[in-house]
């Protein structure tokens, strides 16, 4: 009896010991896999901000599918030109006399390729609509494209998100819904990596700017 007494209590040892070291390396684990995931995401995010700029510098508004997006990427021209400051005199028949007047001569220099000048010979671009998290099958970003009316004037904007359920997909449930609650300036605060808004004007990611320095 006492031998299995003392073999009941080693394994019961064993047992608590595992869940204690559990319970500290669960998180510590976790929370290296969510930084690792969030910082590829959102590095891929960075690349369509900056093709959604170009869109919108070309055509005027955001894109509101990939498709477009590649495509405009593909086959979109920049227009270089040249701003200068310019002045002449003329007469002017109220005052008669010479008047100072004052342009804004635009010159065109020439065209680049939006691939050329963004991207260079990189072909990343065209996998941009993709979660670039192994496992995670046939999941894409969400994108979206609107005008909205911001103090009377008429705004393009646009979103892009992906849901941390989707990017956390393999981890501990508990961990998981405490993640999608973050509330904290170091933090991706609410359920989902978001870059730009279709409320307010803006190109910005709701990410700390810990991972800004990450890419840098």
């Amino acid at each position: 009896m006492k031998l299995g007494i003392q073999a009941v209590l080693w394994i019961a040892s064993i047992f608590f010991g595992y869940k204690i070291y559990d319970s500290i390396s669960g998180p510590i684990n976790f929370n290296q896999t969510k930084i690792e995931r969030y910082s590829k995401v959102i590095n891929v995010m960075k690349d369509i901000r900056t093709a959604q700029i170009a869109h919108k510098d070309v055509k005027g508004v955001y894109s509101n599918n990939f498709d477009s997006l590649i495509k405009f990427i593909d086959e979109g021209i920049f227009t270089l030109v040249e701003k200068r400051d310019s002045s002449y005199l003329e007469y002017d028949r109220t005052y008669r006399i010479d008047m100072l007047r004052e342009v804004v001569v635009i010159d065109t220099l020439g065209f680049v390729s939006v691939k050329d000048s963004l991207f260079q010979t990189s072909e990343r671009y065209k996998k941009m609509a993709n979660i670039p998290i192994e496992g995670i099958q046939d999941s894409m970003f969400k994108i979206k494209s609107d005008v909205i009316n911001k103090n009377g004037y008429k705004v393009p904007v646009f979103e892009v998100k992906i849901s941390k359920n989707t990017l956390l997909f393999d981890q501990d449930e508990d961990l998981v819904k405490q993640e999608n609650e973050t509330i904290s300036v170091d933090g991706v605060n609410g359920p989902d990596i978001i870059l730009g808004s279709l409320s307010n004007v803006s190109t910005n990611g709701n990410w700390p700017t810990i991972f800004d320095a990450k890419q840098q």
